[in-house]
Order: C-alpha cells, then sequence, then structure tokens
C-alpha cells in the first residue's frame, strides 16, 4: 500500500487538502499528515489543524503532496515556505519518492529546486508570477496538471482532485480511477498535453444506476466480446430500454461507448509499452487488427504505430 504523506504548510487551502485527500483515501492509500514545526497550524479558511507528525524519511514508492497555501508576500521573519521544507524536498527526491503539488503548492518545489528544467504548471493567477521568480521552471498554462518524471503539479484548486485521479490512474490503472471517481461523483479531464478526456472516467457524473453498471462492466472485460442484449442483461433492461437509457445519459449508445474504450486504452498501451499493434489490438477486444488500424486512425489522426513517438 503506498504512503501518502500529506506536507500541511501554513494558511492551506482546505479544498487543496480535502480533495486530493479523498481521493487517496477513497483508493486505499495510506494518508500521514506532516508539518514542517510542530505546533497548531491554521487553514487560510480559519480552521485549526492539529497532531500533525514530523517530516518523515521517505523513499522508493512514496508519494509526497504538498497542497496549496494562500499566499502572501514573504518576510524575514514569517517565509513563504519554512526553512526545513526545502532540504526535506530534496532529501526525499533523492531518495526516490514521488512529489506532487496541488495549485500553489508549486512555489514550495521551486523553492527546493525540483522544478530547475522541469514542466510544471500552477494557479493560473501565479502562471506569470512563476515565470519571473523561477525562469529555470518551464511553467505550462491551459493544463490541469503535468507529469514530469516524479514530480506532478496541478493548477489550481479542485485541479488537485483530476491530478490526484491521474495518480491514482497511473499507480493501479483506469478501473479504479473510475471506481473512485464514482464515488467521489467527478470525473477525470486530462491535462492539455493530451487534449482529450479519459473515456474511462468522463460520462460519470451521470446518476443512472443501470448505465453505471454497464459502464463498471465494459471497463472490467474490454477483451470480452458484448452484444447488446448481454449488456442489457447486466442492467437488467430491454436492449431497446438500455440503449434510451444510455444516449439520454450519455449522449453515446453502449457499443459506442465501448469502441470509446478500447481505444483509449489502446493507445495507452501503445504509449506506454512495447506491444504490437496487433497484441494490443488483441488486448482491447478488436478480433480483426485491420479494422482496429482504420478505427484509430478515424479516432485519433494518425495509425497507431504512431503512438509510441507522438
Amino acid at each position: 500500500m503506498t504512503t501518502v504523506t500529506v506536507l500541511v504548510l501554513p494558511d492551506v487551502n482546505l479544498l487543496d487538502l480535502g480533495g486530493p485527500v479523498q481521493v487517496f483515501d477513497t483508493a486505499g492509500y495510506r494518508l500521514n499528515f506532516v508539518a514542517a514545526e510542530p505546533g497548531e497550524l491554521t487553514s487560510a479558511q480559519g480552521l485549526r489543524l492539529a497532531g500533525l507528525g514530523p517530516l518523515p524519511a521517505t523513499g522508493p514508492g512514496d508519494l509526497i503532496l504538498i497542497p496549496g497555501p494562500r499566499l502572501r508576500a514573504p518576510t524575514p521573519e514569517n517565509p513563504l515556505v519554512p526553512p526545513a521544507v526545502g532540504p526535506w524536498l530534496r532529501a526525499a527526491a533523492d531518495a526516490g519518492s514521488r512529489i506532487a503539488s496541488v495549485c500553489t503548492g508549486a512555489a514550495a518545489l521551486a523553492e527546493a529546486g525540483l522544478l530547475t528544467g522541469r514542466r510544471c504548471t500552477t494557479h493560473w493567477s501565479m502562471i506569470d508570477l512563476m515565470r519571473r521568480h523561477y525562469p529555470a521552471a518551464r511553467v505550462q498554462d491551459a493544463v490541469l496538471y503535468v507529469h514530469d518524471g516524479p514530480v506532478s503539479t496541478s493548477a489550481g484548486v479542485a485541479a488537485g482532485i483530476d491530478l490526484a485521479l491521474s495518480l491514482v490512474e497511473r499507480d493501479h490503472g483506469p478501473e479504479l480511477a473510475a471506481a473512485v471517481a464514482r464515488q467521489l461523483v467527478v470525473y477525470l479531464r486530462r491535462d492539455g498535453l493530451r487534449g482529450q478526456a479519459s473515456p474511462f472516467l468522463e460520462h460519470r457524473s451521470h446518476l443512472h444506476p443501470a448505465v453505471h453498471r454497464v459502464q463498471d462492466h465494459l471497463a472490467q472485460h474490454l477483451d470480452t466480446p458484448h452484444t447488446l442484449a448481454d449488456l442489457a442483461r447486466v442492467a437488467h433492461l430491454s436492449p431497446r430500454g438500455l440503449t434510451r437509457a444510455f444516449t439520454a445519459a450519455i449522449g453515446l449508445t453502449p457499443l459506442e461507448y465501448r469502441q470509446r474504450l478500447r481505444l483509449d486504452l489502446a493507445a495507452n498501451l501503445l504509449a506506454e509499452t512495447g506491444l504490437t499493434v496487433e497484441t494490443v489490438a488483441a488486448r482491447c477486444g478488436f478480433r480483426d487488427a485491420r479494422h482496429f488500424r482504420r478505427l484509430y486512425r478515424e479516432r485519433y489522426g494518425v495509425p497507431p504505430s504512431a503512438a509510441r513517438t507522438a
């Protein structure tokens, strides 16, 4: 079980903290809340936070999460980031830990020197400030989150939920991320570098239980051939009733939705593994690789063999 060490900074924004933490808790991660200095902290919204642990040693496989604080002008007596944070983050990075920031938490990574030469993002109101103060960081705008090696950063506030879901998907696959998103009644949007939403987590904000049941079934059995009648039995509806329910809830028929799932999984496998096009097609439920190639090109505008270099 992965441990998420949550570094709570003074004046932390509650949604920056609570949103991602809720995602990781629902996904079964172990949570450890720490602070750079002993004593009580107060959130930006006035909530007092106590009982936080000291900065621990971390290692490979651990994840450090830095929710964003409310920014203010730092002074020598009251720096933006406590002095102990920078050395601790650098030691954690050297030890192989992953580090993720939400919103203005990117400033802590920049102060520690962990954004030098890395792509990153932050709250839209901080983009220009980050570029001026940390010119070695490759600050991106118009994205929700960015992964660059072991360092991940997100845009403002609610985008921390998207970042956390993305990390869950990276660790455990789209099925668990979809289940978490459904439990929290949210859906995942990928960053602008991919330019598309994940169909596994898109179209999950509706409240139709039968459609959710079929979506779950399809996500778990993509390599299985399904007829509309098969899916209707899963939903406990007639084939016509299931098609009407799907179209009303998400704007797609069940078989159109299944095809989007299969193509999205195929795109991920082609980009992140060394599998052949034929193997990926079979793993994603396509019985004819030529048919898969045609559908992939229609969906993404490039042949599947180009996915590895995209």
